[in-house]
């Protein structure tokens, strides 16, 4: 029968695997976000799905683990992340990493061709033959093959070396389920992060998170509030990071942890082919990521200077690697940005920024005075100021109520947070002007929706024209990723 053990509890990031240059793992990139985790955690988990394991050779594997162990030393336990496809293969990692010393292997579930549940069953106890405690892994959203409680209760008290389960699936009944079958036998964990909070307060013993990579300090704290019972402060701090983990977990996560670590001074690559950026990890993802990043504090703040020509503006952001430390040419400046969903209700917008005696200034002052009202033009805010410019024709007065009450609405609480962000810095506010062409679907209906996408397609538009992004890195690597937003025919 299985057993619980005192050392698996907590939170454990289910740690993504940097690879360098040329395609191999980054020891140095690796060791280096260990030491960033370690501080908050109560383990780590090298080579589980975030790990991209399934992209790995067992070579690659093994050295990411015995980088794991020696960076580790011993301070917290290791998981080593050995399942595989196969039986033959799972046990020869998980017989390795008992050698290397890790204190348990997380095994998922063979996939691919789907076995049924005896043959996963004779998968476990095969591995559970080789000694090393194991933690059988339910992630039915890869493996294809969902446990089911009495699979889960049965591998958990009839396998001698299981001392836990993680549970990626999402399904609180199934937890439930196990806290009614094994709990106090074997540790349950939860490893789907937007659950973690009603998981843990049900009973979970812990987590092994994907973006405990990003928040592994934030997650301790929801972890020991609800040991001492103090669930207001867990559930405030669950609410406080949901828009995150739901942009990690639903946005092709291994990619969207790397450039989240990356906007916080961390040295990561991309995820291996086919994850590539731009993908599953949307650019507009990318730009919520780094604002929820942003409210907790975890992006530092620089000083970056604008040079106007004809005066210097000194302003303190939120900067990652893409921020310039000085900005010039406000001669003219270009943006975009686009928001969802639903897609009837989804914002795009084509920002031009420039200085107010420039082409940009000149461009409003032209076409105020010789089309304004009539051709919809609508300055809709003073400081800066701003004309807003309609992309598609206002067919009726549910259309024009949607673009100039919600959109611009949504217009102007962006300029307004990215005055307080720093990024429109109060001292060049009269001295630069904006043009936002915006486009609202002729379908739309829902007045709050056309607003919040608003919002945060001007947020996004302001500071790429500001960063100078996309960067020609940018569109180098993302080339093969584009698709127009509406139709994409290969």
């Amino acid at each position: 029968m299985g057993y619980k053990t005192e050392w698996l509890s907590g939170i454990f990031p289910a740690l993504v695997t940097p690879f360098d240059a040329h395609n191999a793992v980054d020891e140095a990139a690796y060791r280096e976000l260990i030491q960033h985790v370690l501080p908050h955690v109560n383990g780590v988990v090298p080579c589980g799905t975030t790990g991209e394991f399934s992209y790995m050779t067992m070579d690659e594997k093994k050295h990411a683990i015995r980088i794991s162990l020696d960076e580790v030393n011993g301070r917290v336990p290791v998981i080593a992340g050995t399942g595989t496809m196969s039986t033959r293969e799972t046990v020869e990692l998980t017989t390795w990493a008992k050698a290397a010393g890790a204190a348990a292997a997380l095994v998922v579930a063979p996939y691919f061709l789907k076995p049924n549940f005896n043959e996963v069953y004779d998968h476990f106890k095969a591995v559970n033959d080789v000694g090393l405690p194991i933690i059988l892994y339910n992630i039915p959203q890869c493996a294809g093959t969902h446990f089911r409680w009495w699979t889960g209760e049965g591998m958990a008290l009839d396998l001698d070396n299981v001392i836990g389960i993680k549970d990626s699936s999402g399904d609180i009944a199934f937890l439930n389920a196990m806290f009614e079958k094994i709990a106090n036998r074997v540790s349950i964990f939860v490893g789907h992060d937007e659950v973690v909070q009603p998981a843990m307060a049900a009973g979970a013993d812990g987590a092994i998170l994907v973006s405990a990579n990003l928040i592994p300090d934030v997650w301790q704290e929801i972890y020991r509030a609800t040991l001492r019972n103090d669930l207001a402060t867990a559930q405030k701090w669950q609410r406080a990071i949901q828009k995150l983990v739901r942009i990690v977990v639903r946005a092709s996560s291994t990619q969207a942890v790397k450039e989240g670590l990356r906007m916080m001074g961390l040295r990561m690559s991309d995820s291996r082919h086919p994850i590539m950026r731009g993908g599953g990890f949307k650019r507009e993802d990318y730009e919520e990521l780094r604002l929820q990043l942003e409210q907790l504090g975890k992006i530092p703040q620089r000083t970056i200077t604008y040079d106007l020509g004809h005066k210097q503006v000194e302003t303190v952001v939120c900067a990652t690697n893409d921020t310039p430390e000085r900005v010039d040419g406000w001669t003219l400046k270009v943006g975009e940005g686009f928001a969802g969903p639903p897609m009837e209700e989804v914002a795009h917008i084509d920002l031009l920024m420039g200085l107010k005696d420039g082409p940009v200034g000149k461009a409003i002052q032209r076409s105020m005075s010789g089309w304004g009202p009539d051709r919809g033009l609508k300055i809709i805010r003073e400081q800066p100021l701003t004309l807003l410019v309609p992309t598609v024709t206002l067919r009726s007065q549910k259309a024009r109520t949607l673009f100039y009450d919600s959109a611009a609405e949504g217009l102007n609480l962006a300029l307004q947070a990215e005055i307080d962000a720093g990024f429109l810095a109060e001292a060049f506010l009269d001295d630069i002007v904006i043009i936002a062409n915006v486009f609202v679907h002729p379908s739309a209906s829902i007045a709050r929706r056309v607003s919040l996408n608003n919002y945060k397609a001007m947020r996004q538009a302001v500071r790429k024209a500001i960063e100078g992004r996309p960067t020609p890195d940018e569109f180098v690597n993302e080339k093969v990723s584009a698709r127009h937003p509406f139709r994409y025919a290969p």
